[in-house]
């Protein structure tokens, strides 16, 4: 299978890969409007060879386009009228509403897989590629009832090729829970970030910082070409997700404002819960599991 991967940074660079790993394709395709990440994905062996959109896309079995959003606005038009009538393309990025609007009357919408895989790095560039990135993570796949069968079973293969259980939901779902789980946690290191970075004494803080601190802001070393163009693009359900974050910040810094210590210590007992949510302890989230699986994701 030839595979042509546009955009050759930690997301694209990772799929060649681990694709190439798995024998998904035996041919890749690269193209990379950065030239110095096409020399270096190319120097890596990523991919086979570098070239151009428009032939790069040519008698292509898939095209996986792994860019910016903001950048995808321009390109998956141009690659949807370029593509030959067999070709089956996906997209990787981390919003969808505005995306798959912008194709939505176009003639080989049914070419198209809305997809967004739930993984990755603070890192950036072909240089941070590595293998089992995806390996036992979530791809969402978006609006499928509007990709035609075999366009979609081929994303829904490959995806079970890097090893990833596959969720279904619409672009609107899609844009409404990555903005809780991915999007927040961004934006609050950001922002932490920029808090320590402001004071004066920061040198000595830094000095001081440790585990808790790094993980916590490690995110905070994500790139602004990738991250920007999400906040704009999601807007709306990121300003909410503030919102909701921002009023429990407030409710643990009046307590302490208060010397409301009891109250503290629930709200501390209450976020301790997330460790039996994320282990799949709590039957509470067996349940929601049970529901995401037959809403969502297809048995095998």
């Amino acid at each position: 299978m030839k595979i042509t991967v546009i955009g050759l940074g930690l997301i694209g660079g990772s799929l060649a890969k681990d694709l190439r790993a798995s024998h998904f394709g035996n041919e890749f395709i690269g193209v990379d409007a950065n030239e110095k990440h096409a020399a270096e994905a190319l120097e890596l062996g990523l991919i086979d060879r570098i070239e151009p959109l428009e032939e790069g896309i040519k008698n292509s079995d898939l095209v996986i386009i792994a860019i910016p959003v903001d950048k995808e606005l321009d390109v998956l038009p141009a690659v949807l009228d370029g593509i030959d009538r067999n070709t089956t393309v996906a997209d990787m990025g981390s919003t969808k509403k505005m995306i798959t609007a912008l194709v939505e009357n176009h003639p080989k919408r049914k070419q198209f897989v809305p997809a967004h895989p739930m993984s990755g790095t603070e890192n950036s560039g072909p240089s941070a590629a590595i293998e089992g990135l995806f390996k036992h993570k979530i791809a969402i796949i978006c609006d499928q009832e509007n990709s035609g069968p075999q366009h979609l079973a081929l994303i829904e293969k490959m995806f079970q090729s890097l090893e990833m259980d596959i969720a279904y939901m619409t672009s609107d779902e899609q844009d409404h829970s990555t903005a809780f789980v991915s999007h927040l946690p961004h934006a609050a290191a950001f922002a932490l970030a920029n808090a320590v970075q402001s004071k004066e004494d920061r040198k000595i803080i830094f000095d001081l910082a440790s585990g808790g601190f790094r993980s916590t802001v490690r995110l905070a070393k994500s790139s602004s070409s990738m991250w920007k163009p999400i906040f704009e693009q999601n807007n709306k359900y990121v300003v909410d997700s503030m919102d909701v974050y921002i009023k429990h910040l407030k409710e643990f810094r009046d307590c302490m404002k208060n010397k409301e210590y009891e109250k503290l210590d629930e709200l501390i007992l209450s976020a301790n819960k997330i460790r039996t949510i994320l282990d799949g302890e709590n039957p509470h989230f067996f349940k929601n599991e049970e529901k995401i699986v037959k809403l969502y994701t297809k048995q095998q």
